[in-house]
């Protein structure tokens, strides 16, 4: 099911309300998924992490991703902004 949606280029919705199927039921196919693709058996992954000193002009936290992404996190942040940002990269 999963793949199927994934290649009709509908939105969830759409795949759904075409199929009769519950969005939640989609989301976990998808997630499992993902998961069996990337070789993900749900358990918490370790990545390395270097502290590094700033130069004065960078965020209080900066996260460097692959191709070059970043996400810096400077004093007084949004907590929730920075939640919602992370719950969408989870899902890309």
């Amino acid at each position: 099911m999963a793949a199927e949606y994934e290649a009709s280029g509908l939105s969830r919705q759409e795949f759904c309300d075409q199929r009769g199927v519950p969005l939640k039921t989609l989301a976990r196919y998808v997630t499992r998924s993902r998961q069996e693709r990337n070789g993900n058996d749900g358990a918490p992954k370790w990545v390395g992490v270097e502290v590094a000193a700033g130069d004065g002009n960078t965020g209080e936290l900066v996260v460097i991703l692959g191709g070059g992404r970043r996400i810096e996190v400077r004093r007084g942040f949004d907590t929730d902004t920075l939640r919602r940002l992370v719950a969408e990269l989870e899902r890309a």
